[in-house]
């Protein structure tokens, strides 16, 4: 009779794991550059996998062309689509078997993403970043203006100093000029004066 009992309460378990769908994140790469036409049955072919298996599709994110680190099937520059999709843990293998043999992709990973795992486009979070950047950058300037600022205004004061003490200098100059010339003058008259002076 326990036998009985258990039979039917796996069945249940079995009945609540094909109901129970669970966030996973899909990224697809396939060859760059490729006609909209292309492109656009590479990804319905992909779709169409994800319908098959039941899945349904929360979020599609393309990221468009990226360079790849090292040549795939001759391609050196590829295309990526990034889903989230809830799919029942049973069917995953299914699908990553499809997704590998599936015409035009040139690598799929299928991952369960971590638990409180927040959705973001990549396109939102390059906007972010830009903006991010901008205001960093925006930063940057005004402290280069302020340094250069404060730069040309200390050759400035320099540059007054400088003249202040030319302007002071000049007249102490010219007095020790005159009073030289005088001296001279002097010297001159008392050598011209002094009558013991053979010529």
């Amino acid at each position: 009779m326990q036998f009985l009992k258990t039979k039917p309460a796996k069945t249940q378990d079995l009945d609540d794991q094909e109901t129970d769908l669970r966030l996973y994140e899909c990224a697809v790469l396939y060859p760059f550059p490729l006609s909209q036409k292309e492109e656009k049955e590479i990804l319905d072919g992909v779709e169409d996998i994800f319908r098959e298996a039941g899945a349904k599709e929360v979020a599609k994110d393309l990221w468009g062309r990226r360079g790849l680190a090292y040549s795939i099937k001759g391609h050196t520059e590829g295309a990526f689509a990034i889903y989230h999709l809830e799919i029942d843990p049973g069917k995953v293998k299914e699908i990553n078997e499809a997704l590998r043999i599936a015409h035009g992709v040139l690598r799929h990973l299928l991952i369960k993403p971590p638990a409180g795992y927040q959705i973001t486009k990549y396109s939102e979070g390059y906007e972010k970043w830009l903006k991010e950047r901008e205001t960093v950058e925006e930063h940057r300037e005004a402290e280069k203006e302020e340094e250069l600022q404060r730069r040309v205004t200390d050759k400035a004061k320099r540059q007054a100093k400088r003249v202040e003490e030319e302007k002071k200098e000049k007249p102490l100059a010219e007095k020790e000029a005159l009073i030289e010339e005088d001296k001279f003058t002097e010297e001159l008259e008392r050598l011209i004066s002094n009558d013991e002076l053979d010529i």
